[in-house]
């Protein structure tokens, strides 16, 4: 079947549109599902194996809408709810379905939160500290845990096939020197985008404007856009987005859906939605 990486959810932790806003970007969404932006999350597909990385709270949404029959393990950047929150959802699934276990790759620091959150869930997920810098091999696809900026212990992935390197950083303010290097000329970084002007949170978080110029020094081939909260600060439409992205024909946002093939470059062709 290959090896492909999907966006399951590309919206920060209110998701769009918000229940409890009216701005022009969310009336967007309610108007029309495609500007829809679930909780962030990705799904992983190495030949017939499936790995999530991250689980919002939308889990079960998005594992319907991509019609998903199993799951073979889950790595978590970091231990904050709209990462983390859609793990209770694996409870049936083991129980009925499965039959065994699944591997849960964490943060170290976020081991006894786990238990401390989930603790009905120990014969449903068997949490394994991923270690930076560490390559999980995962069919022909190689996954690599390197730090990000974000306050509490958090990663990026850097996903890389004998083909295609790409790099998922949905929650980081800019990148530390090690990661860096680690990325530089990257095929595709997607990275954390959360603001759509003036950043409220220049130590957790990225605004577009910064996101674009994270790109640039990066050289990467592609950047794109996800983790968007478009109603902080001034809201702004998806249409009002991509006029602003016209001129800077490697910059892309991302969408619930987007999917890039890791052996032969991206399914998706950019095109704007």
């Amino acid at each position: 079947m290959g090896s492909s990486f999907k966006i399951l959810g590309s919206g920060a932790g209110p998701g769009v549109p918000s229940f409890f806003c009216d701005c022009s970007g969310c009336r967007e969404a309610r108007a029309n599902s495609r500007y829809c932006r679930t909780r962030s999350g990705a799904l992983l597909r190495s030949g017939n194996a499936n790995y999530l990385i991250d689980t919002s709270p939308d889990l079960r949404a998005q594992l319907v809408r991509e019609n998903l029959g199993g799951i073979d393990g889950i790595f978590l950047t970091h231990w904050h709810f709209d990462h983390f929150g859609g793990l209770g959802e694996m409870e049936y699934y083991v129980k009925l379905d499965r039959k065994e276990p699944i591997p849960l790759y964490l943060p170290p620091s976020a081991v006894d939160s786990f238990h401390a959150a989930f603790p009905y869930l120990h014969d449903v997920l068997v949490p394994q500290p991923w270690e930076f810098g560490k390559t999980y091999t995962r069919g022909d696809v190689g996954i690599t845990a390197l730090p990000a900026n974000h306050g509490i212990e958090t990663a990026g992935f850097l996903i890389e096939s004998d083909v295609s390197r790409l790099a998922y950083f949905p929650d980081t303010s800019g990148l530390p020197d090690v990661t860096k290097r680690q990325v530089e000329a990257i095929d595709c970084l997607i990275c954390d985008a959360t603001f759509s002007d003036s950043n409220w949170f220049p130590d957790s978080h990225m605004s577009i404007a910064e996101a674009i110029e994270l790109g640039k020094s990066l050289r990467a081939k592609n950047t794109v856009l996800t983790h968007m909260a478009i109603h902080y600060g001034n809201p702004v439409t998806v249409a009002e987005l991509n006029g602003r992205l016209s001129d800077l024909p490697n910059v892309f946002l991302a969408h619930d859906g987007m999917q890039f093939n890791l052996l032969r470059g991206a399914d998706e062709d950019f095109t704007r939605k």
